[in-house]
Formats: C-alpha cells, structure tokens, sequence
C-alpha cells in the first residue's frame, strides 16, 4: 500500500492558505449559503485528510486558495466540513483527498486529481477538459471538471404575495390521462430547420420556444433524456456520448444544454424549461441514472466518487481492483450502501422540491436492486426507500426493469407505487405486424394492459408503460425499413445495438420512392402508433416518430450529435398525415373517462366489470391458433355510452369480418373512427364525425387496423 503523491508534492503546486476558516457543520451535504459565506460537506470514509480548493475560473492551473480541513476540528464521522467566510454563489471550487492508493484492496485515493463534489449544484468544464488525458499520479488541476456553489433559493417561481401560492404547480395529471413524448433535450431543436436562434439551438430555452410544438401535438408529459451533468467524452475514440447515460453529478444540469454560461446558468434556465411547461399543463418527467457514473472500469478517469471513497460507491469484483458491471458501462453503483441510497433520495428530494420535476425514469432499474456483492435482493432498501418516501409521494415513479447482468423484472419490480416500461409490449407488437406466428394471443393481452404479467399485483392498468419504440433501437420510421441495423458510424464494425429488432423493411432495405412499399409502411406506423396509444396502460411515443424521423437504420445513436440524431423540422410537412393521425389518437385518448383510476380500481376489476368479447372473422369465434394473424374484440364504455370494437389483421391478405349486430333501438349503426388502410383523411376522422358503417361485414385491409364504435 503507497500513497500517490505525497501531500507536500501536490501543495507545491498551488497557492497557500491565506484566510481563516471554522470548522463547519456535516449537515447538508454540499454547500449550504449561510449569510456570511457557506458551509462545505463530503463525505469520505478512509481519507487521511482532506483539501477544498477554491477557483476563480475553471480553467485555472492553481487554485486561488487552499483550505485545508484539520481532521480535529473538521472530520466528524466520515464528513469532512468547513465554513468559510465570504464565499459567494457562483464561487467554482473542488477537493483534493489523501489516502491510500491501494487498488488491490478497493482503495483509489489519487491527490493529484480535483474531485467534483458529489452534493454540487453546477459543474464547470474547461476547454482543456481530456478524458482520455487524465492517468493515475497525473496532476489535472486546470483540466478537471469543477462543482460550483449555487443559491437554489434566489430564482423566482412566481410566488403570489398575497397567498403565498407557488403559481408554478405540478400538473398532477392523473396517469390514465398522461401521454409520454421522449425527448432529447439537444437532439429536439439542434438542427436548422428547427428555425431557432443558433444560441437557442439544442438548449432548455430552445425547447421553451418550441412548447407550442407540443402542446398542439396534444402529449401532457416530456420525458428528457438524461440532463444530470455527463461526460461526453465518456464515448469511443473520435466519438461523443450523446444521449447523457455517463453522469458525473446528480444534482446539476447539464451545461452544455444551457444558452447561459454564468456559473449558476444551467439551474435557472432548467427551472424556466419546466415553469413554462407548467403553465401549459405539461409534466417534466426525467430520464435518470443511478446505477454507473462516467468513471468507468479500473482504466477510467478519477472524476469524484472513485478519489474520495472507491468502496462504498462502487460494487467491486471479488478482486477488488476490478469494479462490477451490471450496467455494460464499465462500473456500478453500490446504490443499497447507505450512503449512497441517501445520496440517491437526497438527490430525488431536490430534483422534486427545488427544481419542481414531476417524475423519474430510471435507466436499468432493476441494478437498484443489487446488493454490495452484486446479488439481487427480494426488498432492495433503496428501491422501497423510493417507493415509500412522503416527499415523493404522488411523483411518476417509472422503472426500466432490467439490467445489462440478465436481471429482468418486467411484472416483478418491487413497490407499490411503480411503472414499468413493457418492454414485452414492444416486443409482441412488433412481432405480430411483422407478421410472426403465434403472437394473437400476447398481444390480444397487451391490448387489455398485460394482465398475464401485470394482474396478480392488483395494480391500476397505468402500471404498464405501453411503447414500440424509443431511443434505444430503431425510429419508428427505421423499424418499418430496415431488417438489419445499419451501425458503422458508430465505429465498432456494426457489432454494437441489438440485434432482435423485430423489424421489417416492407420490402425495401431503406429509402425508396416506390409508392407501394411508402403506403405500406405508412400503414404499420399507424397500425403500431394506433396499438400504444389505445392499448390499457401508459402511452409513450418517441420524439419524431409523429413525422417519421429516420436515423438510417441506425439502432444505437448514443454517439450520433448530428443530423442522425437530431430532430427534422422539415418532416413536419412531409409526413404531415402521420402527424396528423398522431394528433387525432392523443385527441381521443384523452376523452377517455378516468372513472376507474378515481375510484382506484386495479386493472383485473377493470377487466372483470367490462363488457368486452373476442371475435375472429366470425362474431365470438376469435382464433388462438399459432397461424393466426388477425384478431377483433368489443367492448362496451359504461361511462361514455358506447362500445368500441377494435379490428387488428397483420396478414398479408384483405380478410372480411363479421360486425357484432347492434342491438339498441333508434337505428344505431357503427361508426368508423379509423381505418389505416385508407389513404389520409379517411385513415383516422374527428371522432364526432365518423362515418356510418351501413354493412353487416366490414372488409379489412392487409396488414391492417380498424376502429369501430356506436352510441349505446
């Protein structure tokens, strides 16, 4: 066991003490602004002692002062804390932390690297920032990512001041009535035809421009790829990370996404973002990544958590030296160590009650559920911590119930207050368009909710997160395509992105003019947007679906900041009768009666009090073969007075089918709402305009699906 650099070696690289400084307090951890200065706090188990640096700027060689925290006055249990006078928000600073360099046994204290602070509310990066610079025994005092002290409580939410009311409100929309729209903060108006300022451009400020966009589009949630501050060099060689699952703080937004570059710009351009979506009644749900950081393997940089306590950060290999990797990432965080699942909430708490998001999409959640050795755990303390926390309550708590270690959870996550994204939804709808045998069973059950996978919880039917798509794998438009995945740019020989896609090119591998093949995969779009949006559960769509939007068969554009990745505005006119038919759906789904969430009734009273039949081309007589391909059922809307009836046929044929008969007085008729089959404006109508079915049969196009319903 030796220790990197000895501590007069790293002291002579910088500026002396010049002020005096107290002791300070642990509690919170981070910078809390007192009126006189601000107090300081990490937390650091195995330290021998402990540096904070001070900084004018973040491209500084040498701190402008150095204060040394005396282990008698300044260590309390593990924290590290100090209170320092005259230190003012916007103040950039770090630490340096002595200890063993003893990798063999878990222990990676480096003095010669800056360490964010974990608590940090704004991070720094200089424009000498290198990742793959940065080597053990290597000073980077000028290069380092640095944290930044901000006042959370100087921006105006508009407070009434006769009431004291917080004008910016969460919308608390009841989940039957929300509609996911995933969205790349930079991707959605980056490119030109976005028609924004280039300043604007791929910013919080930029998508405040673009509200309109949305809130004519009809969705009531966003949820934002990841926006805690990330490595974006955490990527290959001559590539970048562009969708942000690298983290290096939990508690700041990233910079990059800011059109402010005052120190404390991200934070309050953030909380514009959301107090505009707000005030349109749309919800900011975030994208969020507690299970690695961008610290990567044994190889990676020493950024924050790995200097100041390796161990209790990190689940570790039984070799100590090697770090565990349940996230494909190169790390893992030990998220059920105390200190980190307090780290996890506190930064929950904050993201809630500070910066007013409305909900959590956790990326690989089911990692939350590892304990320190690596092994899944039947009541993961930090995943009912979640679960069961008063602040937290009536938050959108949704899981991605798997991990990148074969831990899949879908229908078995923890909790009682969580949603999943159906990854089994997507898979079974895909494969049922595609025309694969044997899927008219699973999905006349993901139609109805899953209750084979979701019902014995005896949840609400929101708990499923319904989608086909999202950023991980083919557009909506690509997986109408492409058969293979077309990855080269990426630079790892196409061997990256999955490669069960599910997909079919109609025909034709990629762009093509052929009208035939268009008209095709203009149908299963609709026949797919139709399913998630109708479909019992939790609607999500990926941002650009609405008007096609192509990454050229690419499934895995995480390292794609380019027109790859970015949002076509000029799509918007091109496809504007998928747009169009997108609108019409979310239009509908929102006339939806929630009486059943109100009243709280799960998913299998749903199903049992409905009124609901199968049928085949025959009324009542549904075939469950494996070599089906089409399946009909209705239902009757107590609350709406009506009955739907639903027609899905993926065989390559037109197929006729029975229409049940009608057997209310007055001359009712079914109604046709839509027909994907017919060219726009007949495939999708005004729900109050649809035209009457006068026939006993109706004649169903190949490939795809009709709604029908009536009056009652």
């Amino acid at each position: 066991m030796s220790t990197i650099l000895d501590r007069a070696a790293v002291q002579s690289l910088t500026a002396p003490d010049l002020r005096p400084h107290t002791a300070g307090r642990t509690y919170p951890l981070g910078t809390r602004i007192l009126h006189d200065g601000v107090n300081f706090s990490i937390f650091s188990r195995g330290a021998s002692a402990v540096e904070l640096l001070l900084f004018d700027r973040e491209d500084d060689a040498r701190p402008a002062r150095i204060i040394s925290l005396d282990p008698a006055t300044s260590l309390t249990y593990h924290y590290w804390h100090a209170f320092v006078p005259g230190v003012q928000p916007g103040q950039i600073y770090g630490y340096r932390v002595y200890g063993p360099w003893d990798p063999a046994n878990g222990m990676r204290f480096d003095p010669t690297k800056v360490l964010l602070d974990p608590y940090g509310r704004s991070v720094v990066v200089p424009k000498k920032y290198r990742r793959d610079a940065i080597r053990v025994n290597e000073e980077n005092t000028a290069a380092a990512m640095k944290s930044v002290v901000v006042d959370t409580q100087a921006y105006d939410w508009e407070r009434d001041a006769v009431f004291d009311w917080a004008r910016d409100a969460p919308p608390k929309r009841p989940c039957a009535r929300t509609i996911i729209y995933e969205l790349h903060v930079r991707g959605f108006t980056r490119d030109p035809s976005s028609g924004l300022a280039e300043d604007l451009r791929g910013t919080y400020a930029g998508l405040i421009q673009k509200i309109p966009y949305l809130q004519d589009l009809g969705i009531t949630a966003v949820e934002l790829l990841p926006i805690f501050q990330f490595d974006a060099q955490d990527a290959p060689a001559g590539q970048v990370n562009y969708w942000g699952y690298a983290p290096v703080s939990f508690f700041a937004p990233h910079r990059a996404y800011s059109s402010r570059q005052d120190p404390a710009g991200p934070v309050d351009e953030f909380r514009d973002m959301v107090k505009a979506l707000h005030r349109v009644g749309i919800e900011v749900i975030l994208d969020v990544v507690y299970n690695h950081t961008a610290e990567g393997d044994h190889n990676g940089p020493t950024l924050s958590f790995r200097g100041l306590d390796n161990s209790c950060y990190y689940i570790l290999e039984q070799d100590r030296s090697r770090y565990a990797n349940y996230s494909g990432t190169g790390n893992t965080l030990n998220a059920n160590h105390p200190i980190v699942r307090r780290m996890i909430l506190d930064s929950l708490h904050y993201w809630v009650q500070e910066m007013h998001v409305d909900g959590f999409r956790f990326d690989l959640a089911s990692i939350l559920a590892r304990d320190s050795s690596g092994q899944p755990m039947s009541n993961p303390p930090v995943l009912w911590d979640i679960d069961s926390d008063p602040a937290l309550a009536g938050t959108k708590m949704i899981a991605e119930a798997w991990d990148a270690g074969g831990l899949y959870q879908v229908g078995s996550f923890v909790g009682d207050s969580w949603r999943e994204w159906n990854g089994r939804f997507r898979d079974d709808v895909r494969s049922f368009f595609r025309g694969d045998e044997g899927f008219v069973g699973k999905m006349a059950d993901r139609l109805l909710g899953s209750p084979q996978i979701y019902g014995y919880k005896e949840r609400e039917p929101e708990e499923s997160v319904n989608f086909v798509t999202c950023h991980d794998g083919f557009t909506l438009n690509d997986l109408v395509s492409y058969n293979e995945k077309r990855n080269d740019a990426n630079g790892e020989g196409n061997r990256d992105g999955c490669n069960d896609n599910r997909s079919w090119n109609c025909g034709v591998e990629g762009p093509t003019d052929d009208p035939v093949v268009e008209k095709l995969r203009n149908r299963q779009i609709k026949n797919f947007l139709t399913c998630a949006m109708l479909s019992l559960g939790m609607p999500m769509i990926l941002m650009g679906d609405e008007v096609r939007r192509t990454q050229l068969g690419n499934n895995n554009a995480y390292c794609q900041d380019n027109e790859t990745s970015w949002f076509d505005w000029t799509l918007l006119s091109k496809h504007a009768d998928v747009h169009r038919f997108v609108k019409l759906l979310i239009v509908r789904r929102l006339l939806r009666d929630v009486h059943a969430e109100s009243h709280h009734r799960s998913l299998n009273q749903l199903l049992s009090e409905s009124n609901k039949a199968w049928h085949g081309i025959r009324v009542f007589q549904p075939d469950w073969r494996s070599c089906s391909h089409s399946i009909a059922f209705s239902t009757e809307l107590k609350d709406e007075k009506q009955i739907g009836h639903v027609i899905l046929n993926a065989y390559w044929e037109p197929l006729e089918f029975e229409l049940p008969t009608l057997t209310h007085n007055g001359g009712t008729l079914w109604r046709r709402w839509i027909d994907t089959s017919l060219d726009s404006p007949h495939d999708i109508v005004e729900w109050q305009n649809a035209p009457p079915v006068t026939d006993s049969k109706y004649s169903v196009g190949p490939r795809s699906v009709v709604v029908l319903y009536a009056p009652i």
